[in-house]
């Protein structure tokens, strides 16, 4: 990817493109504000301070997100409520208590219910539009549809070709450096995005002989979010790897356990849905491709778990196994500015997955580069994310499949 278009503010609300000795100066639409006047809710829950903050209510339809919701969408001076049955305001902190910031709602206590509640609000909606180069040269600006949670970059239409994007949210009060993101080309290379291919396994795919498979993950490799098999990292790759091997007898086996680690697994007790000896090695099978963005937060781990006692059974059994880093949540959980200049993944473990694989012939695939390189490619990588946090859409998913194309090449 080349460019060398500028992008620039002009004003509080336009931008100046400036592109092959050509400029144009747009004018950019604020995001879309929401009104909502007395949505029914039929129940809320207690509001819950003892869980994480964005779980602690029920989330506004307006901003609810996968799961989850959307931070910082909704305006927490909007909000008001009525019971339902009389109109009666009902007061915030007294009956009613709110997650500002995730847009969460709930009753202060059990005793304050009291039965279905009209709430009105306003949120934000997010968007990305296209600045494109014509056909004929001229540079021109193609609004996207708004979104609460996941805007697409809009598609550009015949004889257009992308220069970049602005994006905007609920906290642009007006356009910054922050909202441009021309198109840029990739950084340059600090680490190998694929080393050590599975020799064996890519011996019998080679061959056309029979392989099993096992991807072996959490919630982003379980994916029920989505409910659409199809859109799985997995099955992305197994449409690609089958279409280069089609002599090859592919047997693909998941398992995937939301919310928990590779050390959850091997702490469950045998006869558990999730055992790491029934449940992965039991199945015996050539190759295992690991997913696991959650073990980000288990200090040590790679030295504890996957050094002391992955490593060990796969090798035992004669298992392959091949690594993925994982893709990008959102960037407070990671210790990230913002959406731009994120191209080395600042998280301990990946730096350790890398070193490990590095140090002991294991195969790893470098989705991590892909995601910080988004920005570069026009996309803000928050508008993949289903739950704004870290599930990702099928696009997002796609990068876990482009990853570990280069281990797999005929």
């Amino acid at each position: 990817m080349k460019s060398n278009s500028k992008f620039s503010v002009a004003g509080p609300w336009s931008v100046k493109v400036e592109h092959d000795g050509k400029a144009a100066t747009f004018d950019v639409s604020q995001p879309e504000r929401i009104a909502v006047f007395d949505e029914r809710y039929d129940e809320l829950p207690v509001f819950d301070e003892s869980k994480p903050d964005f779980w602690r209510g029920k989330a506004l339809w307006g901003v609810e997100a996968r799961g989850c919701s959307v931070r910082w969408a909704l305006d927490p001076e909007s909000v008001t409520v009525r019971a339902a049955a009389d109109g009666r305001a009902l007061e915030r902190d007294a009956d009613w208590r709110l997650q500002p910031d995730w847009g969460l709602i709930g009753w202060t206590s059990a005793e304050k219910q009291c039965g279905p509640v009209l709430i009105s609000y306003v949120y934000t909606l997010r968007r990305i539009d296209a600045v494109v180069q014509r056909a004929d040269g001229t540079i021109g600006l193609v609004k996207g549809t708004p979104h609460a949670v996941n805007p697409a970059v809009p598609p550009c239409g015949d004889g257009e070709r992308l220069l970049g994007t602005i994006y905007v949210d609920a906290s642009t009060r007006q356009l910054s450096e922050d909202n441009l993101f021309p198109l840029l080309p990739p950084a340059p290379q600090t680490h190998v995005p694929a080393f050590n291919p599975p020799a064996r396994t890519l011996a019998k795919l080679r061959a056309g002989e029979k392989v099993k498979i096992l991807a072996w993950g959490d919630s982003v490799t379980e994916c029920t979010y989505l409910k659409d098999e199809s859109a799985k990292w997995q099955a992305q790759f197994a449409r690609w790897l089958e279409g280069v091997y089609p002599e090859a007898d592919i047997e693909w086996v998941s398992v995937g356990w939301g919310g928990r680690t590779t050390k959850n697994y091997l702490e469950e007790p045998p006869g558990s849905p999730h055992n790491f000896a029934e449940k992965v090695l039991a199945e015996n099978p050539d190759l295992v491709i690991s997913e696991f963005v959650n073990d980000v937060r288990v200090d040590g781990i790679v030295g504890e778990v996957y050094v002391k006692a992955i490593l060990p059974a796969f090798r035992e059994r004669g298992i392959e196994w091949v690594i993925l880093t994982p893709h990008y949540e959102r960037p407070d959980w990671m210790g990230l500015s913002g959406l731009k200049d994120c191209d080395e993944d600042p998280r301990p473990f990946v730096r350790d997955l890398r070193a490990f694989a590095s140090a002991e012939g294991i195969g790893l695939a470098d989705a991590s580069i892909l995601w910080g390189g988004l920005w570069r490619r026009g996309i803000p990588y928050i508008t993949l994310e289903t739950n704004d946090i870290n599930h990702p859409n099928a696009f997002g998913l796609s990068l876990y499949a482009e990853a570990l194309k280069p281990l797999f090449a005929p």
